[in-house]
């Protein structure tokens, strides 16, 4: 447990919130206007599962804090995917495509949203792109069927770009 701490607090000590440089053509935003970038750090939970088709592999569920670019909490980001802020305002989402991250990082990612839910900043959000992240990969263990129902939690953070209309 002590290192996983110490895994998130190297993640949290990264520093401010910056968005890519670089924006890959596969996750970028089809339409919309940049509203607010928020710093995701924290752990995703992994599990080892047996999936509908019957395939083993790890699935994660997230559970980290959103920060914003003073260093202030202001909300979570949980399975679902699910961010939720602390101005009372929700959304939900499915992915629509990855593109490699860093090495040893999580995909960036594209997330089109459902309607929020709640009155707040998330309010009329569309898409969110997950960009500059940093640890989260699937633990190195093999997850096969006698492995099944084994837990792993993994240091990671993102910076999440919220677009509205």
């Amino acid at each position: 447990m002590n290192a996983m701490k110490s895994i998130t607090a190297a993640l949290i000590a990264l520093g401010s919130v910056a968005v890519c440089a670089q924006v890959p053509d596969a996750i970028k935003v089809p339409a919309g206007k940049e509203a607010m970038t928020l710093k995701g750090t924290g752990m995703l939970n992994y599990e080892c599962k047996t999936a509908a088709d019957g395939k083993v592999a790890w699935g994660f569920v997230p559970d980290a804090k959103l920060t914003d670019k003073a260093g202030k909490e202001v909300g979570k980001y949980y399975g679902g995917p699910t961010w939720e802020l602390n101005d009372g305002s929700k959304i939900t989402g499915k992915q629509l495509a990855t593109a490699p991250g860093a090495a040893g990082a999580i995909p960036l990612q594209l997330v089109e949203t459902t309607p929020a839910t709640g009155k707040g900043a998330l309010e009329g959000v569309v898409y969110i792109q997950r960009l500059n992240t940093a640890g989260g990969v699937a633990p190195a263990d093999p997850c096969d069927a006698s492995k099944v129902g084994t837990k792993k939690a993994v240091g990671y953070s993102a910076d999440y770009v919220f677009f509205k209309k």
